[in-house]
């Protein structure tokens, strides 16, 4: 069995699935043939690998394909800050091009699939397109937009509080991708570590607050798959304001 089971991207954009559901905004055909001329090609990362090394000289973007990965900033120390998880259709390594580094590193969380964009051919891409330059912006608010919700979790939410918004946001994001099969499940390769490191917890912490949480049956964690039981309660309990999810541009 290969040991990168996940679909790869297409050859032809106009044939790319993740396109074809409604999470994602259409696109004109001269958009999409514009899209196709920036892409240089495709991408396999083994889970665990470097999608965008720490501290690194990144030469590319990248739009994840398949899989899963996270975004992250390690301290001399070895302490990890997982910043967000990358679900499909997640735009990579925009922040590198304004800081000429990485300043931050992006791992592959389960077995993933890119398409590659050279970081230098962005500004010409813009230029010659603004309606899709505007949707990378579109995309950077976004992640800022995750970025502030993250910063109230870890600062005011307590334990039950941080995983229950955790939870809830991914399983609306994943429903937006469309990976939530008819059951309500989805793919949930996500340890305790990851959640510990992403929420600011202590893996003990992480470990007890998840085991009240099912007690309450609000959330299911079976054979590697998530399913939000009680979406009502869950969001209640992290006191989220679940407001619609508009369909996501798509480079």
């Amino acid at each position: 069995m290969s040991i990168f089971p996940r679909p790869q991207p297409p050859a032809a954009c106009a044939d790319c699935r993740l396109r074809q559901t409604q999470g994602f905004q259409p696109v004109t055909e001269e958009e999409l043939a514009c899209i196709q001329a920036f892409r240089s090609g495709t991408r396999k990362v083994a889970a665990g690998r470097a999608v965008i090394a720490e501290l690194g000289d990144p030469v590319n973007l990248f739009t994840l394909y398949a899989g899963w990965a996270f975004r992250y900033k390690t301290l001399s120390d070895g302490r990890r800050q997982i910043l967000n998880f990358l679900l499909p259709g997640d735009f990579i390594g925009l922040q590198a091009e304004f800081a000429n580094t990485a300043t931050h590193g992006v791992e592959a969380l389960t077995d993933a699939q890119l398409c590659v964009f050279p970081q230098s051919g962005l500004w010409d891409f813009v230029r010659r397109n603004p309606k899709l330059g505007y949707d990378i912006t579109w995309l950077s608010a976004s992640g800022e937009q995750v970025v502030d919700e993250n910063l109230v979790t870890v600062g005011q939410r307590n334990a039950a509080e941080r995983i229950a918004t955790l939870l809830i946001r991914l399983a609306r994001r994943a429903e937006r991708a469309g990976l939530v099969d008819g059951d309500g499940a989805f793919e949930f390769p996500l340890t305790q570590q990851h959640i510990a490191d992403a929420l600011g917890l202590s893996l003990v912490h992480t470990n007890k607050t998840l085991r009240k949480l099912t007690q309450l049956g609000l959330h299911e964690i079976r054979d590697g798959r998530l399913r939000i039981v009680k979406p009502g309660a869950l969001a209640a309990l992290a006191d989220y304001a679940a407001r619609p999810l508009r369909p996501q541009p798509l480079i």
